[in-house]
């Protein structure tokens, strides 16, 4: 047997006819660019996380970027953030001219909050919380250091489509949550994408100015902006794929609980989960110490399988700049060397999942 990491495929079988009837619908509108669809989009996915203003972006990479921006975080300023995380929610920061402040992170990977007023710095202008594989944060925590150091906070949600604490949606807890549509997301246009969530008001019509050249009315901009229009042809798809979103987000847990209850091998650390947050499971995280091992014997096997990530963005050349030394983030360096992603697709089969667990099982 052969078993994919991810297969965006066999989800579109099931939905196609829907999505050409969503792309017909706006090539024959004419309005190619920020028109219904977009704007529908915004509205339902706001309504669906429970935040008032939604804005789409290009891209998740420019939600957090428009967002540090409308924060007014720039040179000069800190941002404290995780280095286990994807080098976009670094390169943000920088792209707006700040310093990103790193520290280390707890057994379920996500920004040990405890770390988090040793960081802070007369600098310090806000956090970035990573919602990192779609477990979230300890925002209750996050948000009582925020309030008392005066901080501004971002989610990074570009991994936590659906993901909540205590009932409510990650990307409702801070002042602006970031989304990413890239294809192999809970909630994955087939193509790039992103959106950002507020409900401040002033925000919301920053981060739209800020997406079209900082032009509020006309072709009048009144600060510097970008192009980073969410895409009307992918809006139209993200609307049909939205109301299958919780569905999908039921199979992944369905799945990540069928590995928690059935692997055994004693060799494989499995992930953490708090009862109080509901996990999204965008992706499905063990640890090894012997990774390499393993990665063969997956390949051998025919098991598709990722490593998320290899490299903590202050161990990468381009970061080097940041001073950091090996050993500074303990827990995130031995992390990297020891994680490696399960296949956790919502369309994957039962008899595949058995299959893997039945292989990791016999591994030695």
């Amino acid at each position: 047997m052969r078993v994919p990491f991810f297969n965006y495929q066999r989800q579109l079988k099931k939905i196609q006819p829907e999505i050409d009837l969503a792309i017909k619908r706006v090539l024959n509108s004419g309005q190619l660019i920020l028109g219904r669809e977009v704007k529908n989009f915004e509205n339902n996915f706001s309504r669906y996380l429970g935040v008032k203003y939604g804005v789409g972006v290009n891209s998740g990479t420019d939600a957090l970027k428009i967002s540090l921006r409308s924060l007014g975080v720039g040179p000069g300023h800190e941002v404290i953030t995780v280095s286990n995380t994807a080098v976009p929610t670094v390169s943000a920061i920088r792209e707006v001219g700040a310093m990103p402040k790193l520290v280390d992170i707890k057994e379920n990977y996500t920004i040990d909050e405890t770390k988090i007023v040793k960081a802070i710095t007369k600098k310090t202008k806000a956090i970035i919380a990573v919602h990192l594989y779609g477990q979230p944060c300890n925002m209750p925590a996050i948000l009582k250091i925020a309030k008392k150091y005066k901080l501004k906070v971002i989610e990074d949600c570009c991994q936590a489509h659906g993901a909540k604490i205590n009932g409510r949606a990650v990307g409702a807890f801070g002042h602006i949550g970031c989304f990413s549509f890239y294809p192999t997301k809970n909630l994955g246009a087939y193509g790039d994408g992103g959106m950002i969530l507020t409900n401040n008001k002033n925000l919301a019509a920053t981060c739209r100015a800020l997406r079209m050249y900082g032009m509020k009315e006309g072709y009048h901009s009144e600060i510097e902006g970008y192009n980073s229009r969410l895409d009307e042809i992918q809006a139209g798809i993200l609307n049909v794929k939205l109301k299958y979103l919780d569905k999908w987000n039921e199979r992944r847990k369905a799945i990540a609980g069928y590995y928690l209850k059935n692997i055994k091998n004693q060799k494989i650390i499995l992930a953490k989960i708090d009862k109080n947050i509901s996990s999204s499971f965008h992706l499905f995280v063990i640890r090894t110490a012997n990774r390499r091992k393993l990665e063969k014997y997956l390949k051998a096997s025919g098991i598709g399988y990722g490593i998320h990530y290899p490299y903590p963005v202050h161990c990468q050349p381009a970061y080097k700049f940041l001073n950091y030394k090996p050993g500074n983030l303990p827990r995130t360096e031995k992390f990297a060397e020891q994680i490696l992603s399960l296949p956790i697709f919502p369309e994957l089969t039962d008899s595949e999942l058995k299959y893997i667990v039945q292989k990791l099982n016999n591994w030695k």
